[in-house]
């Protein structure tokens, strides 16, 4: 007697994997359930029994902490069951880079968490929602994916959640690592990796209310003034999009300063796509200068994901420096 296929949980959010073209606007809209992508997907049957949850539909515009932490309660529960043996959700490729961040950081479960989108909607010709789907349907039961943490799987290709990043508005090959590369593979006859990721961390979700942390970027003329505003409208963190390795001019620095000064945490990170934020430079508004002003440096983190990991580490209220130095680990 063959044994039953495990149990992959399929959560549908939205995006351009659940869009085809409007004939009336000749627009993308939303128009495809998950149901209506497994049916795209025959051969999944051939790896799992496939349960569908029409989570969302139009993902990108309902993303918000509140959303972000329903999504872990519904992966987590998932996962808690002892048949299914991971969790594919598909989204919009514009924050799934950050989702991915997110549930990497909430959910605690060593069994696979799969993202999946498309970059070309259902009425395109060469569709590549459901070669996506299959392959992260097979990642979601594979033994090697066990321990891997969260992952995007697009394109046959497995990236790590901390790394991953949307490189190119529209080529299928979209989502990298950058210098770190990717996790591995997905062939034809196996799922292959090829490392590990290492630096991964797990924070409970504790909190009903997310505090209020904003992103300002660093640019030729920027004053601070937003800066500014935002710490005296209530903001709870912030982190700048720096230059380099963490560097800004001297109006952004002094509006960093009176930040700090406020007792608002200032996290920098960089808008350069590989390296990391590092307190090298001493001039006013160098990295340096304003690690020792009190700020903390991102590391290899992007702006959008530095972001998610402070609103993290901010939900019970206000944490000392010495707790955000370990935690973006720098």
């Amino acid at each position: 007697m063959t044994a039953p296929h495990p149990v992959v949980h399929f959560i549908a959010t939205g995006g351009t994997i659940a869009m085809k073209v409007d004939p009336h606007t000749g627009g993308v809209v939303p128009a495809i359930t998950g149901d209506d992508l497994l049916h795209s997907v025959p051969d999944a049957a051939r790896y799992a029994q496939i349960e569908v949850n029409n989570f969302s539909k139009t993902s990108a515009n309902y993303i918000t902490n509140d959303w972000w932490a329903r999504l872990t309660q519904a992966v987590q529960a998932a996962l808690a069951r002892p048949e299914v043996a991971g969790v594919v959700i598909a989204q919009g490729t514009d924050t799934m880079e950050e989702t991915a961040y997110w549930l990497d950081l909430t959910v605690q479960s060593d069994k696979p968490v799969v993202l999946v989108g498309a970059q070309r909607n259902a009425s395109a010709p060469d569709f590549d929602g459901p070669r996506n789907l299959l392959n992260a349907i097979r990642i979601a039961v594979a033994p090697q994916a066990h321990g891997m943490g969260v992952v995007v799987a697009m394109n046959g290709q497995i990236n790590a959640a901390r790394s991953v990043t949307k490189m190119h508005t529209a080529h299928v090959e979209t989502f990298q690592s950058g210098n770190y590369g990717w996790l591995g593979e997905v062939w034809d006859d196996k799922v292959v990796f090829s490392r590990s990721p290492l630096r991964r961390m797990h924070i409970p979700i504790t909190a009903s209310q997310f505090p209020v942390v904003h992103i300002f970027p660093m640019y030729a003329g920027a004053d601070g003034m937003f800066i500014r505003h935002a710490v005296d409208t209530g903001t709870q963190g912030i982190v700048v999009q720096a230059v380099g390795m963490g560097n800004m001019n001297v109006s952004m620095f002094e509006a960093v300063r009176y930040a700090l000064d406020k007792g608002v945490p200032v996290v920098v990170a960089s808008r350069v796509p590989n390296g990391r934020t590092y307190p090298l430079y001493a001039f006013e508004g160098g990295g340096k200068t304003t690690f020792d002003a009190g700020a903390v440096m991102a590391g290899d983190l992007s702006p959008q994901k530095a972001k998610i990991l402070l609103t993290l580490l901010l939900q019970n209220g206000p944490v000392d420096r010495a707790r955000l130095l370990a935690a973006f680990g720098v």
